[in-house]
């Protein structure tokens, strides 16, 4: 006599595990909103927090620096360890500390000890990104999976859409302290609801953390991001832009041969000698790489060659994160029939065509509806591509892996993210004279001449022309990640002639 499965679609298990799902989905949208919303929101009011403290250039750049650095460095660490000390106490332990760190950064006598809090903050939000997406695919079930990861991914848009706004406000009504205080009581909010909500699970076995894993991880990903964050401003010529990358680079094959060794390695190599994850953390890269310094990009395209205001330029870049919070819940509904294979392909060339627009119509007199549908079209790539992609990633990992692999994945966007911001400013300020690159942040390069206007769009010209590539290049990542063994829409498998089923993850 055959059992019959108690959890499929329909049955009162099934039902109960949804409904818990998208209890827990609401837990981990709120997290990521409110670490969104204040890196977003300090980006616009940093200026203001300068003044305040009358900083120079090196500690303004840290204070943004510091998070970025720590928090990316940290993402790995804290998959691994909530693998062996328990998902959702550490998820939980990153709102304590991620408030924590908010509430006495409003409190901060100088300007290096706010820097510092910033440091507390990242390590908070590390446990909760590399926990978020893992704690998502525990709770749903496969067929609705990617329902779950486009809301989640969709809340993204919210942080976007609101941050700008609500820094630029916060800063000139109530003080730039503001700006970390209120974080204080969402994540005291998010705090509660998530104790409530998530339950709990079985540790797994006591296992000894690798530290040397860990500190080679946190050195080479230091060197790196300094590396790249001084590159805008020094040049790739810079000794400390060449010495970080040379630490890097020499890390790179010491931490492979340590984590072989490890025997319980922080970075276990062995995951990623699969053809499917190491193209999809590929493509995760370079779309991470095109789109992350667009809206950047775009707002300084407006102020400084077409001599528009702030407010103007922030509302000129909505289309974006329209677009993402549009296709995120969309694609995550089409996900229960098409795969997310599909999907990432689909995001990734939606997201080229949407930078070939820009690339094409690079003018200060286009039409700003050709200006929105290009960014549009970004956006909707970038919705479609992130769900697609990190359903497809984690829907395939063996349990024992998810918080170590989804840490690595969000390691490799935040770095591409670091990337794609130093690229764009030194191609973007390369065709205009060093004296004029300062009006260029500024936006005030429209009031100089119209000279200088057609250089900076020379440069605009190229910077997009890069970020196209980068996105094609994307695109074919996406391709080549085919598993070889597709998994269908219900959530059921389909076997590949020859190859293994994508649900028994990488082969070691």
């Amino acid at each position: 006599m055959v059992a019959i499965p108690q959890d499929l679609p329909g049955s009162p298990e099934y039902l109960s595990k949804l409904r818990y799902a998208w209890r827990v989905c609401s837990v981990t949208s709120l997290g990521l909103v409110m670490i969104g919303i204040s890196g977003s929101t300090l980006n616009v009011a940093l200026p203001t927090v300068v003044r305040h403290f009358q900083a120079d250039a090196f500690s303004a750049g840290w204070v943004l620096l510091a998070f970025l650095l720590v928090n990316t460095a940290t993402l790995v660490f804290f998959g691994r360890v909530a693998d062996l000390m328990g998902r959702r106490e550490i998820y939980l332990a990153g709102f304590v500390l991620f408030t924590a760190g908010s509430l006495l950064a409003g409190l901060s006598p100088g300007i290096w000890f706010l820097i510092a809090m910033r440091a507390v903050q990242a390590i908070g939000a590390a446990m909760i990104l590399a926990n978020g997406t893992v704690i998502i695919t525990d709770a749903f079930p496969p067929d609705r999976l990617s329902q779950g990861m486009g809301v989640y991914i969709g809340t993204l848009s919210v942080a976007q859409l609101a941050g700008p706004t609500l820094g630029g406000l916060v800063a000139e009504t109530a003080g730039w302290q503001w700006i970390f205080w209120m974080n204080v009581p969402a994540g005291v909010i998010a705090l509660t609801w998530g104790a409530f909500t998530l339950r709990r699970v079985p540790r797994g076995p006591r296992r000894s953390v690798d530290a040397a894993g860990n500190l080679i991880v946190f050195a080479a990903l230091s060197a790196a991001l300094i590396a790249l964050s001084e590159a805008g401003s020094r040049g790739l010529g810079s000794p400390v832009v060449i010495t970080g990358a040379v630490i890097a680079v020499v890390l790179v094959p010491v931490l492979v041969a340590v984590e072989r060794r490890a025997a319980h390695p922080v970075l276990d190599v062995r995951l990623f000698g699969e053809r499917m994850l190491a193209f999809a953390n590929l493509a995760s890269f370079c779309n991470a790489l095109a789109r992350s310094a667009l809206i950047l990009l775009v707002a300084l395209y407006f102020q400084a060659a077409r001599g528009i205001d702030a407010v103007s330029a922030a509302l000129g870049v909505l289309p974006v994160p329209i677009g993402m919070a549009l296709a995120s819940p969309i694609t995550g509904a089409l996900g229960r029939r098409i795969r997310p294979y599909a999907l990432s392909v689909g995001g990734a060339l939606l997201s080229a065509t949407g930078l070939g627009v820009l690339l094409l119509n690079i003018d200060p007199a286009t039409p700003y509806w050709i200006i929105g549908a290009g960014l549009f079209l970004c956006g909707c790539g970038s919705g479609t591509f992130l769900t697609g992609n990190t359903t497809q990633v984690m829907s395939a990992l063996p349990a024992g892996s998810l918080g170590v692999v989804n840490g690595f994945r969000l390691m490799i966007m935040n770095v591409g993210i670091v990337l794609s911001v130093a690229l764009t400013l030194s191609v973007l300020t390369s065709s205009v004279t060093p004296e004029l690159r300062g009006q260029v942040y500024a936006g005030t390069l429209s009031r100089v001449s119209p000279v200088a206007v057609e250089q900076l769009m020379t440069g605009f010209r190229k910077t997009y022309a890069v970020l196209f590539a980068v996105a094609l290049a994307g695109a074919l990542m996406a391709a080549l990640a085919r598993p070889r063994g597709l998994r269908r829409p219900d959530g059921e498998t389909g076997q590949a002639a020859g190859g293994p089923d994508e649900a028994a993850g990488p082969v070691a």
